[in-house]
């Protein structure tokens, strides 16, 4: 089980290390064609509600409810039950999706003057046409997650792994071809067909797909994955609803706001996807099974094993972020669209979304232990409190601090969300106390980083004559090397853990 688990995160890793690169190049590209001002705040506002429907529609969630239903049937060696099961839940997808689109396109005049109320009315006219074009992305992303959860139910994971990197190269080629914040929409749309719908069409294909439309509202699987999806579609979490909460105050704060939180979350995204997500994604079938087989204290060990793993690589991802943000900002976007004051703005906002980048890397497996059991009300439910107890926070912090004030919100949000849901998660399946969770090692990692970001600032502070590259290199990598460094003098055993496997690859 442990070597399936590693060679998965090895797929998805690379797969996801690939795409967040490319996904630098695209942000890179974004930047230095519209800047950090209001034709920027514009392209990333236009993702509010498309995302929304993902969110009403489970789209986050679809695979990871997905799987256990369809590998249910592989196991019993029943395939043709594990397909119809795939119809029913694709048709009524499909469904929802096209009523969900057609009602949202009724109400965009509306529905844009109140997510992004701080734009005036040219704007938010031009911001509706953004959102016409990509609305219909989210059918591909939808039913492509479906399919995606057929391939990685056979532990199939190259082509789900790959198909952001299409994705993320779509939308460069549609910005450079096209013009402005349209370019870069219609790369998206195409972009959604031939990735994370096109790649894991042509899996499901090669596997004998036998799919057919079904509305079966009766049917058995139909229910099952109705209960699991529907507290994600009725509730509304802080892991969901945290950056369109953001955008919205942002909208309020001034021009430029939106853009340069959005780039400064693209930094901190970067090492949540890889090293979160593959951890994620990689372990969740196995511990699937764990549970299945009636073994939850080991699915939970396993899941804890890879989610202290992971935090060694967060914290030290996050510590050199926190020194180098400014200098990462000026050499992806340059500075003929970008002042000083912008990279250094962007690098600060990073700085504080970087607090909370443990949590946003965990709450990616921890989620995975309730999601496993078939629980998916609960960790929406707790989402749902902390985002309401959080609302306040937001607004208090944004419009005392501006930009400064939300990321602080969103890190907070977040880590208190994840501390809820990791003490919950050892409650519902009732593990002894003997047997480790994360915050012990989350404390310890907190403070050797703090230990790393004081003289990482120092020794960026000497090389303040360097150019950008080599002097946020030097700073930044010394910052997660001392992270690494003191977390290993404060016995962190997962980093002989991270640092095994390093030696290992090479």
């Amino acid at each position: 089980m442990s070597r399936n688990i590693g060679i998965a995160s090895m797929v998805w890793a690379a797969g996801i290390l690939l795409s967040r690169l490319v996904g630098l190049v695209r942000e890179a590209v974004i930047g230095r064609t519209l800047g950090a001002g209001a034709e920027a705040d514009l392209y990333f506002a236009a993702f509010i509600l498309p995302d929304w429907l993902n969110y009403l529609l489970a789209g986050g969630v679809l695979s990871i409810v997905f799987i256990p239903i369809f590998q249910r049937h592989l196991t019993a060696g029943d395939e043709d039950a594990a397909w119809r099961a795939f119809s029913v839940v694709g048709s009524f997808a499909l469904v929802l999706l096209g009523v969900g689109t057609l009602g949202l396109y009724a109400g965009l005049p509306w529905l844009v003057e109140w997510v992004v109320p701080g734009l005036d009315a040219p704007a938010q006219a031009r911001l509706a046409g953004l959102v016409t074009i990509l609305l219909p992305a989210q059918i591909f992303h939808v039913l492509g997650g479906l399919l995606s959860a057929t391939l990685q139910a056979r532990d199939r994971h190259a082509l789900p792994a790959a198909a952001p990197v299409v994705y993320a190269l779509s939308i460069v080629v549609g910005g450079l071809v096209g013009q402005g914040p349209e370019g870069f929409c219609w790369g998206v749309l195409v972009g959604s067909v031939l990735g994370p719908f096109g790649l894991p069409l042509v899996g499901a294909l090669r596997l004998g797909m036998r799919a057919r439309f079904v509305f079966a509202p009766r049917d058995a699987d139909f229910r099952t994955y109705l209960w699991r999806s529907l507290p994600v579609m009725l509730g509304f979490s802080v892991v969901a609803l945290d950056d369109l909460v953001v955008k919205r105050y942002a909208s309020l704060v001034g021009s430029g706001a939106i853009a340069r939180l959005t780039y400064a979350r693209t930094l901190m995204k970067v090492p949540m996807g890889v090293f979160g997500m593959a951890a994620g994604l990689a372990a969740y079938p196995t511990v699937v099974r764990m549970v299945a087989g009636g073994e939850p204290l080991r699915a939970y060990a396993t899941l804890m094993r890879a989610t202290r793993a992971m935090l060694v690589l967060a914290f030290c991802a996050a510590a050199g972020l926190m020194v180098a943000g400014a200098e990462v900002a000026e050499v992806i976007w340059g500075t003929s669209r970008f002042d000083p004051a912008a990279t250094a703005e962007i690098g600060l906002y990073c700085a504080i979304l970087c607090l909370g980048l443990w949590a946003w890397s965990a709450q990616l497996l921890v989620t995975r232990g309730f999601y496993a059991t078939g629980n998916t009300w609960l960790p929406t439910l707790l989402g749902t409190v902390v985002l309401g107890a959080a609302l306040p926070v937001y607004g208090f912090l944004g419009t005392r601090h501006g930009g400064v004030g939300l990321a602080a919100a969103s890190s907070l949000a977040i880590s208190a969300y994840v501390a809820v849901l990791a003490l919950w998660l050892r409650r519902t399946l009732e593990v002894p106390r003997s047997v480790p969770g994360i915050a012990w090692t989350t404390i310890r990692l907190a403070m050797a980083a703090g230990v790393g970001v004081s003289l990482g600032r120092w020794l960026d502070g000497l090389l303040g004559a360097w150019p950008a590259l080599p002097r946020g290199g030097v700073a930044g990598g010394l910052a997660a090397l001392l992270t690494l460094g003191v977390a290993s003098l404060l016995r962190v055993e997962e980093v002989s853990v991270v640092t095994n496997r390093i030696r290992r690859k090479r």
